[in-house]
């Protein structure tokens, strides 16, 4: 998967809007503010995605491509390569896990008012 195949994706979710809040490399994607992925545009090898943490440790296992989001808390983000052998199919199933992820955190009534747009399969 590219990058522009990728911000396709994230953006293609329901209330998904990107933005560069640290500097001019660093894309952020968010869902109502809150951030479920990023991708430094200077290196887009590396692509980085919230996940539950024993899915992360789980996932850094099993496939080499998969680390520990260099900068960011290892428990909750990990990086994946861009370049490996993940399939893209693959790939937009933990785009979708990071963006629910973050759904989750949202408090009910945020929910509750936006629950039709934020249902995600």
């Amino acid at each position: 998967m590219d990058v522009e195949s990728v911000r396709d994706y994230c953006l293609s979710l329901p209330l998904a809007t990107e933005d560069f809040p640290f500097d001019e490399t660093i894309l952020a994607f968010r869902v109502l503010g809150k951030i479920f992925a990023m991708i430094d545009l200077e290196d887009t090898e590396w692509f980085v995605l919230k996940c539950n943490p024993d899915y992360a440790v789980e996932l850094r296992d099993r496939y080499p491509e998969i680390k520990g989001a260099w900068h960011m808390n290892k428990k909750y983000w990990n990086q994946l390569s861009l370049s490996g052998m993940l399939t893209d199919r693959f790939v937009e199933s933990l785009i979708r896990h990071s963006y629910a992820e973050v759904v989750k955190k949202f408090p009910r009534r945020l929910k509750q008012e936006n629950a039709v747009i934020l249902a995600v399969e």
